[in-house]
């Protein structure tokens, strides 16, 4: 304030707030575009201030919300933009397997929507909040957090339907919902179903659910199997045969070679393959989204032994999942299977750094383990031995980082649901 008591600078301190100390009496302070910097006449109100910047400063990371306790700055940031984007929004809305699975899932179970609370977590465009209409709801609130959420407020208001769906824009973990709800509906689903880690907001918006509540989807799947591929490991293997050039423009890259293949190994690899390549039946982990807790989402672990049906070599473990909408009518399954109709999700293969020979009968047994990541997403990290023989294999990976070698998603494809799980 100036010497006649009058404010000149008032600012609020936040996780974005930048303070800096100057010299020995003197602080720069940035907010948004504004940079101030404080002179104090005495060494005294300099301590004093500084003493109750660094008080507000701690007061403001107690503050913090669940997610952005868990997710760095430029993650979120990242993440929001992305899905801010309407051409986004179009990619997940033209997945007709997607999009007419959620619908059927939620209009063959009218009985748990009409005349009911609904609350949508990360509803986007709102899609799901408009087929909740459609089952008859009484009110939705649809909960988003990137800029999308302006777009979903034109398509309310649009179709007509502002006093029955009522957008919040934010974070389900910083956002006040204005009443218990009946049913949760949300599609938190990343490739690899845990990528993005919006599993754990889903099981944080529990909070705004009513005793003997209901979510859509209820449960998953997740399911992993050994597969041979000899030429997939031959065209990753060979991604870094560039690092091998000794004269690039008068330069030797080779000594680069080792790293590179390091670097291409930790990628998961998101495409679609045939089911005869699979080496066993696959081994499955569920999740309750109605039991399970953020927490167990952090790092899990799943154990397998793999009795192998053919023999060759392993060259890694693919994974996929299926979800379940368990209605009071109708159980509806959503599923990724390689046996199934291509989703924008297809499935995910981890390579082993070195393939491990099987024989039919023999098993292999192991681990898979996700430590969750401050990027929302996860490492992976796996180990596997063939039991009769000995030898061992494994790898870490970086699920933020897959390699994608998908091909087209079918424009169009027909939808299929599921009354019984597919596997």
């Amino acid at each position: 304030s100036s010497s006649d008591g009058v404010c000149v600078f008032k600012f609020t301190v936040t996780r974005e707030t930048d303070c800096c100390r100057v010299g020995t009496q003197s602080f720069l302070i940035t907010v948004g575009c504004l940079s101030v910097l404080l002179q104090f006449r005495t060494q005294s109100e300099f301590q004093e201030f500084h003493i109750q910047l660094r008080r507000e400063e701690k007061s403001a990371e107690r503050q913090q919300s669940v997610f952005d306790q868990r997710t760095e700055d430029s993650s979120a940031l990242q993440y929001f933009q992305f899905y801010g984007c309407l051409s986004q929004q179009q990619n997940m809305l033209q997945d007709y397997l997607r999009t007419a699975t959620y619908q059927k899932a939620i209009l063959l179970n009218e009985m748990d929507f009409k005349d009911k609370i609904v609350l949508d977590v990360g509803s986007g465009s709102g899609i799901l909040s408009f087929f909740a209409i459609q089952a008859g709801a009484k009110r939705v609130y649809a909960v988003e957090a990137s800029p999308v959420a302006k777009f979903a407020e034109m398509l309310v208001k649009s179709n007509s339907l502002s006093d029955r769906i009522i957008v919040l824009a934010g974070k389900i973990e910083e956002v006040s919902c204005p009443e218990q709800v009946d049913v949760i509906i949300s599609e938190p689903i990343g490739y690899m179903l845990l990528n993005e880690r919006m599993l754990e907001s889903y099981l944080h918006s529990r909070k705004w659910l009513k005793p003997k509540g209901m979510m859509f989807p209820t449960c998953s799947d997740m399911h992993l199997a050994p597969f041979t591929d000899e030429q997939l490991y031959i065209e990753h293997y060979g991604r870094s045969s560039f690092w091998h050039q000794t004269c690039f423009y008068g330069v030797n890259l080779s000594g680069l070679h080792s790293s590179a293949v390091d670097e291409f190994f930790k990628q998961p690899i998101v495409d679609t393959f045939e089911m005869s390549i699979l080496m066993a039946k696959s081994v499955k982990h569920c999740i309750n989204f109605m039991e399970a807790k953020e927490e167990d989402l952090h790092r899990m672990e799943i154990p397998f032994v793999f009795k192998l049906l053919q023999s060759g070599l392993i060259h890694g473990l693919a994974f996929w999942f299926d979800v379940a909408f368990i209605g009071s009518k109708m159980t509806v399954w959503l599923s990724t299977a390689p046996s199934e109709p291509l989703t924008h999700w297809y499935q995910v293969r981890c390579l082993f750094q070195t393939p491990l020979f099987g024989k039919v009968g023999q098993t292999l047994s192991g681990s898979v383990q996700f430590i969750a990541n401050t990027r929302q997403s996860y490492d992976i990290h796996i180990t596997a031995v063939v039991d009769q023989s000995g030898f061992k294999s494994g790898n870490s990976l970086d699920l933020k980082n897959p390699f994608f070698s998908t091909p087209e998603l079918p424009c169009g494809v027909s939808s299929v649901v599921h009354y019984i799980s597919p596997l």
